[in-house]
C-alpha cells in the first residue's frame, strides 16, 4: 500500500515515436503504481535497441509484455484475464511471444511458466537489463525467466524513454526496493532490499528532461526519505562503510536541496514518504525552495496504535501526530494526503474509531483507502487469520471515504478567493475550453484557456470549486514562468 495507484491509468499500453530501422513490435501494458509504469520506461528503451517499436494494436505484436503488480488481488485478477485474452489472439498468432514483467512476475514465476503455461517470458523488476538474452531464448524456442533480486540494480545508466508523456511532467526514480517489512506488503519480497541511486546520474536524467522543455518532475521510490547514497550497495549496508563513503554521503534532504537549487524554473514534487524515515531536515529544505511542491503522500494505514505495531509500522499514532505537527508549523500551506487499510486483521470497532479520530486531527486533502485483502507471500498472510468479515470491512471503509469526502471538501474550500500558481497540463476533461494543471499542493485546478498555453506557469484566482477540483480565472503569469 505503499505506492500511489492510479485508478484511470491501470491497463495503459504505451507508445513511443517509431524508429524507422525497428522491424519489431512491442505492446506493453502496466499495472499498478507509478514505479511500474517507470519501469515500463525503461523496459521500452531497452528493446528499442533491440529492434522494437511499440504499438498500441494489440494483435499486430510480435512480443506482448504486462508489467504487474501484487498489491492488491484485483490487480492480480485483471492481470490473469488480460493473459487469457492475450492467448486467445496468440493461438491465431502462434509467433507472438507473451511474457511478464514486474511484482507477479517475481511472486508467481514457476505458477506462470511450469504449471499454467500462460506465458513464454517472466522477468522480475531487477532483471530487465538482460532482456536481450531472455528473448533470444524465446526466440528459440525455450521459455526463459530471470527473477533475481539485486543489491546494486538501479537503472541509473538506463535513459528511460517517456511514454505517453504529457512532455509537462516526468517521474525520476531515485531507489528500488524497501528495507520496511511491513506486514501487509509484498514489495520488499518481490522488489528486494533498499538500494539509492547515484545522484548525479539523476542530476543528468533531470537535465535531460529540463532541456526538452519538462516542467516538473517527481522523485520516485517505494520509500524516498529513505534515500542514502554512499557510493552503491544496499542501505542496510552503510554501517560498514568506510569514514570517507560515511562522511560524502548523500540523504534525501541532501538530494532534494541538490535538485532545487540546480533547476529553479523545474517544479520538483517526491513520492513515497513513510512517517517513521520523515526529518525535520526534509521539511525544512521543501520550506526553503519555492519550486519544492508543498505537498507531501505520508501514508499511515491506521490510527490505532495497535493496528500499526500489527503491521510492523515502525511509527505510533503520537509521533505521527507530532510530524503533522511539525509539517503544519514549519509550512502551514502543506497539502498532506493518505493511504489507509481498513479491516486490517484483529482491528476492533475501537481501532477503527482511532483511525476515524486521526483522520479528524490531521484532515487530510485526499487519500488512497482500501479494504484490507490478504496478500499471498506477505508476513500477515503467513501469521495473522483474516478475521475482520467483509460486510465489516465494507463498512468502515465507506465511513473512512466519507469522512476523507468530507476533509477535501473543507480543504478546497479554504482555497476559494486565493491565488494559487498552476501549471498548466493540458486541456480540462470537461472541456476543451479550459486548462487542467495543479497547484503547489497536488489538487487540480481548471480555468479558461485565453492567451496560455500548456507548460505555462499561471496564477489563477479561485472562485469555486468542488471536494476534489479548484475552479478560477487566470490573472497573470506565476513566479515559476
Amino acid at each position: 500500500m505503499e505506492k500511489i495507484i492510479d485508478e484511470s491509468k491501470q491497463g495503459t499500453s504505451l507508445v513511443i515515436e517509431a524508429n524507422e530501422k525497428n522491424a519489431r513490435k512491442l505492446y506493453i501494458e502496466s499495472y499498478g503504481c507509478q514505479m511500474n509504469f517507470s519501469d515500463s520506461e525503461i523496459v521500452a528503451s531497452i528493446l528499442a535497441k533491440e529492434g522494437f517499436n511499440t504499438t498500441q494494436i494489440l494483435e499486430e505484436a510480435d512480443l506482448v509484455l504486462v508489467n504487474t503488480c501484487s498489491i492488491r488481488e484485483k490487480a492480480e485478477q485483471t492481470i490473469r484475464k488480460r493473459l487469457e485474452q492475450f492467448n486467445a489472439v496468440k493461438r491465431h498468432r502462434p509467433a507472438m511471444k507473451v511474457g511478464v514483467l514486474g511484482c507477479m512476475a517475481e511472486r508467481l514465476k514457476h505458477k506462470f511458466l511450469e504449471e499454467e503455461h500462460i506465458v513464454d517470458l517472466v522477468v522480475g523488476p531487477d532483471a530487465y537489463k538482460d532482456l536481450p538474452n531472455l528473448l533470444e531464448e524465446i526466440d528459440n524456442g525455450r521459455e526463459a525467466i530471470n527473477v533475481i533480486l539485486s543489491k546494486e540494480e538501479t537503472y541509473a545508466d538506463i535513459s528511460p524513454i517517456r511514454l505517453n508523456s504529457n512532455g509537462i511532467t516526468a517521474f525520476v526514480s531515485i531507489t528500488r526496493g524497501c528495507d520496511n517489512m511491513c506486514t501487509f506488503c509484498v514489495v520488499p519480497f518481490t522488489r528486494g532490499r533498499e538500494r539509492s541511486r547515484d545522484p548525479q546520474s539523476i542530476i543528468n536524467e533531470i537535465n535531460d528532461l529540463y532541456e526538452r522543455g519538462f516542467k516538473e518532475i517527481t522523485l520516485l521510490g517505494q520509500n524516498v526519505d529513505s534515500y542514502l547514497w554512499y557510493g552503491g550497495g544496499l542501505k542496510k549496508d552503510f554501517d560498514k562503510a568506510s569514514d570517507i563513503q560515511k562522511a560524502t554521503s548523500v540523504n534525501f534532504a541532501q538530494l532534494l536541496d541538490l535538485v532545487a537549487s540546480r533547476f529553479p524554473k523545474m517544479r520538483i514534487r517526491f513520492s513515497t514518504s513513510n512517517p517513521q524515515d520523515m526529518t525535520l531536515d526534509v521539511i525544512h529544505t521543501m520550506a526553503q525552495y519555492h519550486n519544492i511542491c508543498k505537498s507531501i503522500h505520508l501514508p499511515v494505514q491506521s490510527g490505532s496504535n495497535r493496528i500499526l505495531q500489527a503491521m510492523n509500522r515502525l511509527h505510533t499514532r503520537e509521533e505521527y501526530f507530532e510530524l503533522i505537527d511539525n509539517i503544519r508549523r514549519i509550512i502551514p500551506e502543506c497539502g498532506i494526503s493518505q493511504d489507509m487499510i481498513a479491516g486490517f486483521p484483529t482491528e476492533t470497532e475501537q481501532d477503527h474509531q482511532d483511525t476515524l479520530s486521526l483522520m479528524q486531527y490531521v484532515k487530510y486533502d485526499f487519500g488512497f483507502m482500501f479494504a484490507y485483502s490478504e496478500r499471498p507471500g506477505t508476513l500477515a498472510a503467513r501469521k495473522i487469520e483474516d478475521d475482520i468479515p467483509e460486510e465489516v470491512k465494507k463498512r468502515r471503509l465507506a465511513e473512512i471515504i466519507d469522512l476523507q469526502q468530507q476533509h477535501s471538501m473543507e480543504r478546497t474550500q479554504a482555497q476559494i478567493g486565493k491565488i494559487v500558481e498552476v501549471l498548466v497540463e493540458g486541456n480540462s476533461k470537461k472541456s476543451d475550453q479550459h486548462w487542467m494543471g495543479r497547484n503547489t499542493q497536488n489538487t487540480v485546478v481548471v480555468f479558461p484557456k485565453e492567451n496560455y498555453r500548456k507548460g505555462d506557469f499561471v496564477n489563477v484566482k479561485i472562485t469555486s470549486c468542488t471536494s476534489t477540483t479548484l475552479i478560477g480565472e487566470a490573472i497573470g503569469y506565476g513566479q515559476m514562468q
